[in-house]
């Protein structure tokens, strides 16, 4: 397993990340999984085996009880808690009352507190805004965080689901005002899906923000396991909840070019979607969950998968974005200013 710094940080984290949404099957989450703490617990320890020291969950998911599980699992398996990185994330939906929800500081401070009493530790290593919030101001929500992490409680503060411009007026804001910055941003990034490329990437690159990939697979679509023309019967979670949004005409290219990659190299169709996110520069992590073994243990394979540069160049022509304004006016303005 190999291990980068999470953005502009000394802390290293495992390329591969164990994302715990699959634990609990409580609510709206049921249909991504429902996963018990035996299950939890074998998972678990199957990645932790293989190197990975970063773990990804969230207050929402499961209402809590992904939390609690994976806080159990940890206990139950002895882990040193300083050899975990261990993350989650609020601003979503934990109760009825109008002020439980957001990103507001009361909400964040209880949230907190309430993540901690789940995952059984004191400090959580990287806590993170889920979303925006556009009630709250953006100051009120970075000031609290940075009192999160001046009490000792949290240790990195992270984004996730955020335009550019809100990414970078928060970290300028954090800058000028001496706070906590934004060390990480959780976002969807595949190669079936690579809008974030169009303005969020190259943010990151400057800024020296870390990039922890959700959804690498696209929902399920790049498993290998779904056919261009759908079929009655199929199984699996594309089947029942079509997430996240994908054009899949270009996606379905992208996997008939996938597929005799896969078999000359004698892998998966997802091993070779995920590795090709680890190609990809700016990228911290890539967060995998599983339903079971086998599932996880096809994911902790991807990355020992190597490319050719010309199956990379292949890959790359497929799975392009088209281009836009002003994306394309930079190619034409910009080769004056190139070293």
């Amino acid at each position: 397993m190999k291990y980068n710094l999470l953005g502009n940080t000394g802390l290293l984290v495992s390329e591969i990340c164990f994302g715990t949404m699959t634990f609990g099957g409580k609510g709206f989450f049921k249909v991504v999984g429902d996963l018990g703490q035996n299950d939890a617990d074998s998972l678990v320890k199957q990645a932790l085996d293989a190197g990975v020291n970063f773990i990804d969950t969230a207050n929402v998911y499961s209402e809590g009880l992904s939390e609690q599980i994976t806080g159990k699992s940890l206990r139950n398996l002895g882990i040193d808690r300083d050899s975990v990185v261990l993350a989650t994330k609020a601003r979503g939906t934990m109760g009825e009352g109008p002020n439980q929800k957001g990103l507001s500081r009361k909400h964040l401070m209880h949230q907190l507190d309430e993540s901690l009493r789940r995952l059984n530790t004191d400090y959580i290593d990287l806590y993170q805004i889920h979303s925006t919030d556009p009630l709250t101001p953006i100051e009120e929500t970075l000031r609290a965080l940075d009192d999160m992490v001046r009490s000792g409680k949290v240790r990195y503060i992270g984004a996730s689901n955020v335009a550019a411009w809100q990414l970078m007026k928060a970290l300028d804001y954090s800058y000028y005002n001496r706070l906590e910055r934004f060390v990480s941003l959780q976002a969807y990034y595949t190669i079936a899906g690579r809008d974030l490329e169009r303005e969020i990437v190259p943010l990151l690159k400057d800024q020296k923000v870390g990039l922890m990939v959700w959804s690498p697979l696209a929902g399920g679509l790049l498993s290998g396991k779904y056919e261009r023309e759908p079929k009655e019967g199929d199984s699996g979670r594309r089947a029942s909840f079509d997430f996240p949004p994908v054009n899949r005409d270009k996606a379905f290219d992208i996997i008939d070019a996938l597929k005799p990659m896969a078999e000359a190299k004698k892998v998966t169709v997802a091993q070779l979607s995920i590795a090709w996110l680890l190609q990809q520069p700016v990228v911290s992590t890539v967060i995998v969950g599983a339903k079971n073994s086998k599932q996880l243990a096809d994911n902790l394979k991807a990355p020992s998968v190597s490319f050719t540069n010309e199956e990379l160049a292949k890959l790359d022509e497929l799975s392009q974005l088209a281009p836009e304004y002003p994306g394309w006016m930079f190619e034409y303005t910009g080769g004056d200013r190139q070293l």
